[in-house]
C-alpha cells in the first residue's frame, strides 16, 4: 500500500518514477482491509474513490468466550478498529473522529482524479526522479465526487486485492515498474545523488521513497537503532469466501469481537455484490464477491509450524468459544489463512528524510513507523504518508529545497504516528491481558474503560484531513 500510494502521489506531482518490486508480480495478500476515515479522506486527496469496492462497518459488540457481553453493540468499545469488529457504538463506530482536533499535516492537498479501479503490491520500493504527469478525466472526477458525497463517515472493508488494484490502476503510464527486483543496500554516503541497489544494478534518483516493510533494508542502513521488536503475540487473518462463508446465527451480530485471556476473534461481514450492471432480480441475484473476514490473536511468537498446522492450531485454541468462531474456522481452508507476527519499532525514527547530496531518502509506511495491529492503521497511515508527500514535492527542485521538504515532512508526521505507537500498545495491554485474575477485572472494566479511556484515544487516530 505505501510503495503503490507514494508511487501514485508523486507522478501526480509530476515527477517521473520507478517501481521496485521484489516479487515476481504486484500482488495482495488475498484478505480483506479495514479502511478508517483518515484513511476514506486520503484515498480522496489522492484522487481515489472506493465506490461500491467497500462496506460500511457495521456495529458490533464485545463479548466473553462463552458469548456474555462485555460491551453492547451501541456502546464504546477499547479498539474500534480491530479487523473484524470494526464498529461497536451505533449508528457510528467508536473509531469515527469525535470532538478531537485534527492532526492535518498540510493545508493543500493533491489534485483530486478520477475514479479508477484494479490492484496489488507487496513490499515496494519507489525511486524517483525526474518530472512530467498526466492529464485527469473531470467526468470521473465529479462522478466519484458525488458518490462519496454520500457515504457515511465509518470505517469500511474491502477486499485487500480491490484496495491494491485501485492503487495500482492509479499509477498511470509515467511510472516503470520494475518487479522481480530485491533491494539489497542504500547509497548515501558521499553521493552526489541518492541510489539502491538490487543485484547487478543500481538505480540513482533524486528521491528513494523506501517503502520496503518494517524489516526495511533502507531504515536497517539509515536507522540502525530502529529494530523490529515483537509485540508478545501472533495474528492471524482470513477471509471466507461467500460460497463457503457459513450463516450465522440470528442471535450473532454481523461483526463482532470476542476476548479471552490473552486472546482474540474478530470477525467482519463483507456484503455480497451483484454482477455489474444487473439490478437485482434481473439475474443479478448470484454473488460475485463478498464472504466474511476473521482475525484472531493468541500469545507468544510466530509459529514454526507450517500453515496447515497454525490452522488446526487454532481450531483447537478456539474449541468451544461462541459462535461464530468454530464455524468460520471450520469454514477457512488453508490457502485463506495468512499469518501476521505483531510487530513495532523499538525506537521511531528522529526523523524520515534523510538528504543526499542534491536529493534525498523518505521512509513512508511501515518502514518508517511500523505499529502494532491493534488500531487497523498501517494501511492508513501509508496512505496519509503518500498524500503528505505528494503534496510537499509538488514544487520540488531537485537539488533546491529538497531537503527542507524532507525536514518538514518529519515534523509534520513523526508526533502523529508516535502518538498511534503508544495508542496501539495500551489497546493491546488491555486485550492481550492473561491470567484469571486481571481478565476478570478488565471484564469487569471494560466497558467503563472503554468510555473514558480507549475510545477517545482511537478516535483521535481516526481524526485527520488532508
Amino acid at each position: 500500500v505505501a510503495g503503490l500510494a507514494a508511487a501514485g502521489a508523486l507522478a501526480r506531482a509530476g515527477w517521473r518514477v520507478t517501481l521496485i518490486e521484489r516479487g515476481e508480480r504486484l500482488r495482495g495478500v488475498g484478505t480483506a482491509q479495514i479502511i478508517h476515515p483518515n484513511g476514506v479522506a486520503a484515498l480522496r486527496a489522492l484522487g481515489l474513490h472506493l465506490g461500491d469496492l467497500a462496506f460500511p462497518a457495521p456495529p458490533g459488540g464485545i463479548r466473553r468466550p462463552d458469548g456474555r457481553v462485555l460491551v453492547e453493540p451501541g456502546l464504546p468499545g477499547p479498539r474500534n478498529g480491530h479487523p473484524g469488529a470494526p464498529t461497536v457504538r451505533s449508528p457510528v463506530p467508536s473509531d469515527v473522529p469525535s470532538s478531537a482536533p485534527p492532526d492535518s499535516p498540510s493545508s493543500a492537498s493533491p489534485e483530486v482524479r478520477p475514479l479508477v479501479s484494479p490492484d496489488v503490491p507487496s513490499p515496494a520500493l519507489p525511486g524517483v526522479r525526474s518530472r512530467g504527469a498526466a492529464a485527469g478525466d473531470r467526468a470521473g472526477r465529479a462522478a466519484a465526487a458525488a458518490r462519496d458525497r454520500s457515504a457515511p463517515d465509518v470505517p469500511v472493508v474491502l477486499h485487500t486485492d480491490d484496495l491494491h488494484d485501485l492503487l495500482l490502476a492509479a499509477l498511470g503510464d509515467k511510472i516503470e515498474i520494475r518487479t522481480n527486483t530485491e533491494v539489497t543496500a542504500v547509497v548515501t554516503a558521499g553521493a552526489d545523488w541518492p541510489a539502491v541497489v538490487a543485484g547487478r544494478h543500481t538505480f540513482t534518483a533524486d528521491l528513494v521513497v523506501a517503502a520496503d516493510g518494517a524489516g526495511s533494508v533502507i531504515r536497517q542502513r539509515l536507522v540502525p537503532r530502529s529494530r523490529v521488536a515483537p509485540a508478545g503475540y501472533t495474528a492471524w487473518r482470513a477471509l471466507v469466501p461467500w460460497f463457503r462463508a457459513p450463516r450465522l446465527p440470528e442471535d450473532v451480530p454481523p461483526a463482532g469481537e470476542l476476548l479471552g485471556a490473552g486472546m482474540r476473534f474478530a470477525y467482519a461481514t463483507l456484503g455480497l455484490r451483484r454482477r455489474a450492471g444487473e439490478p437485482a432480480g434481473v439475474g443479478g441475484d448470484e454473488p460475485t464477491g463478498g464472504g466474511v473476514y476473521w482475525y484472531a490473536t493468541a500469545p507468544g511468537a510466530p509459529r514454526p509450524e507450517s500453515v496447515s498446522t497454525q490452522l488446526t492450531l487454532l481450531r483447537r485454541w478456539f474449541a468451544g468459544w461462541h459462535s461464530p468462531v468454530a464455524e468460520l474456522l471450520a469454514a477457512t481452508q488453508v490457502g485463506d489463512l495468512v499469518p501476521q507476527p505483531a510487530v513495532h519499532l523499538s525506537e521511531v525514527p528522529e526523523r524520515f528524510g534523510f538528504r543526499v547530496g542534491g536529493g534525498g531518502v523518505v521512509l513512508v509506511g511501515d518502514a518508517a513507523h511500523a505499529i502494532t495491529p491493534s488500531l487497523t492503521q498501517g494501511a492508513c497511515l501509508a496512505l496519509e504518508d503518500a498524500v503528505v508527500l505528494g503534496t510537499l514535492m509538488r514544487t520540488a527542485v531537485p537539488g533546491e529545497g529538497i531537503a527542507e521538504r524532507l525536514d518538514e515532512y518529519t515534523r509534520l508526521r513523526r508526533d502523529r504516528v508516535c502518538r498511534l505507537d503508544r495508542v496501539a500498545r495500551r489497546l493491546d495491554r488491555v486485550a492481550q491481558v492473561q491470567g484469571r485474575l486481571a481478565v476478570a477485572a478488565r471484564d469487569a472494566m471494560l466497558a467503563r474503560l472503554a468510555t473514558r479511556v480507549l475510545t477517545p484515544a482511537v478516535a483521535a487516530a481516526a481524526d485527520w484531513t488532508p
